[in-house]
């Protein structure tokens, strides 16, 4: 008999975008660890991403890897038609790829507002509309997790053209949790606060004065002395993707070591 979460994935097939590392990454292998039956993966990085597909395998997973770039209007449409040619069906999809550049009010470009965009909006978007056509089809009454970001409620001065992406995408989320209703589809989000991925190393040794320490001065000024860990925000996404989330749909978690609104 199985207990909490675990078994409950059984039969089902999801899919991951920015699966090759961090959110992505750990999400689909909480997912492969909780029994489900195929799992789905896309990044830009093809190395990673076979690595972590392989690495599903071996928790007994169906395990797919799509390389795809996102910022491709065409890429969404590839992902879907690959899952499907694979599972011939779509339980769960979890939208984790994002870009994070900076660019603010004063600074940003026509160009730059639409590469983010693109990833951050249209791409979710598109995948939605494929993952919900899938589901339509197969009768299948699935579940959708947007990984948004707190910034969507302001952020900071250089993360304008960022924050707006993602303040779209969490009107999309309820927009799409409003448009799915009848089919038994629910659509969540969850907006993330300052959590340890590989691309905020990456970012933070490049702009904090600390640079390889970054870490640890910006864990000592954070209430529970340390930023989010991914693996479990994991079983966050995963609860929200079960049954046990019974008829939760619609809803945008704030995930963060703080309360919004608060002085």
């Amino acid at each position: 008999m199985t207990t909490g979460l675990r078994g409950d994935y059984a039969g089902r097939c999801v899919l991951v975008t920015g699966g090759a590392q961090g959110v992505g990454a750990a999400a689909a292998r909480r997912l492969a660890e909780w029994g489900a039956a195929g799992v789905a993966i896309c990044d830009r990085d093809a190395e990673k991403g076979a690595a972590c597909a392989a690495a599903l395998r071996e928790l007994g997973a169906r395990a797919l890897f799509v390389s795809a770039d996102l910022a491709d209007p065409d890429a969404p449409g590839r992902v879907i038609a690959a899952c499907d040619a694979a599972f011939g069906r779509l339980d769960g999809l979890v939208n984790a790829a994002a870009s994070t550049a900076r660019g603010g009010l004063m600074d940003a470009t026509a160009a730059s507002i639409d590469a983010m965009h693109a990833v951050n909006l249209r791409a979710p978007l598109l995948l939605m509309q494929g993952a919900a056509a899938l589901m339509r089809r197969e009768r299948i009454a699935g579940a959708m997790v947007n990984i948004v970001s707190v910034n969507a409620h302001c952020g900071a001065e250089n993360l304008a053209v960022y924050s707006a992406s993602k303040g779209a995408l969490a009107t999309l989320t309820r927009n799409a949790a409003n448009t799915l209703l009848r089919d038994r589809i629910r659509v969540n989000g969850i907006m993330l606060g300052w959590a340890e991925t590989p691309s905020e190393h990456v970012v933070q040794r490049a702009e904090s004065p600390h640079g390889e320490d970054w870490l640890a001065h910006a864990a000592a000024g954070l209430p529970f002395g340390r930023l989010i860990d991914v693996e479990e925000l994991a079983d966050l996404i995963a609860f929200l993707l079960s049954r046990h989330a019974g008829v939760m749909t619609g809803a945008l978690i704030d995930y963060d070591q703080r309360v919004q609104g608060a002085p």
